[in-house]
């Protein structure tokens, strides 16, 4: 019997490289509110994490301006960059090989419902899966929300067959908080090659999208 009926994906730096997008987003953003201008490894930890929170990090803020920045962030995302994005090279064939092997597919985001979806659907993505969540409009879902939602959609009863792949310790966190077994990626924006999560339980780590398939049978 396989090991996984489910496995849920993350996006950002896991379907695709939304690099470009995000980060000219995030540039505006900092012009708007004349905040000083970041290094790029500073900017590169604004992919994936709630927007709010990537700039009270940076900045040291907090209270209701995280919410106004959030507001201009996200009109110029979806206005103007949100399809600056490419998705990895042969992470459509990770879809197909799985829907071969009769396993279910998710897809997880941090990134707002209806921004993912938009992209999501512009990608191709809905050709393999019709459960895709993201976030709540007030940032109020974790990670493991979100997870669980996926879950609930799909039908599968039991945690131990299913697997949460991702790129950072948001992704790990929240498939730790559930119980679900986790998929590190290397070729992201978090994990680098061959590392693993210091935190959380990880089952194995991909460094290409071709690895992911290989690390799945391993395990079955």
């Amino acid at each position: 019997m396989k090991k996984y009926e489910l496995v849920i994906f993350d996006v950002d730096g896991t379907l695709l490289d939304t690099t470009e997008g995000v980060l000219s987003a995030v540039k505006y953003t900092i012009a708007q509110f004349d905040f000083a201008p970041l290094s790029d490894a500073q900017l590169c930890r604004f992919i994936g994490p709630p927007i709010q929170n990537s700039f009270a990090d940076a900045y040291g803020l907090k209270g209701d301006i995280l919410q106004d920045i959030a507001t201009v962030f996200r009109n110029e995302y979806k206005e103007h960059t949100l399809l600056q994005a490419r998705p990895y090279d042969g992470i459509y064939d990770v879809f197909a090989g799985l829907r071969e092997r009769k396993v279910k597919t998710a897809i997880a985001t941090y990134k707002r419902e209806d921004y993912a979806l938009t992209l999501l659907k512009y990608f191709h993505f809905d050709s393999y899966t019709e459960i895709m969540h993201g976030a709540d409009h007030e940032n109020r879902l974790k990670k493991s929300d979100i997870i669980k939602l996926c879950i609930h959609e799909s039908g599968v009863s039991d945690l131990s067959q299913v697997l949460m792949v991702g790129d950072t310790d948001n992704d790990a966190q929240g498939a730790h908080a559930l119980g679900v077994d986790f998929l590190a990626v290397s070729f992201g924006f978090g994990y680098q090659k061959g590392e693993k999560p210091d935190q959380y339980p990880c089952i194995a780590v991909a460094d290409t999208t071709q690895e992911i398939l290989q690390r799945i049978d391993e395990v079955c």
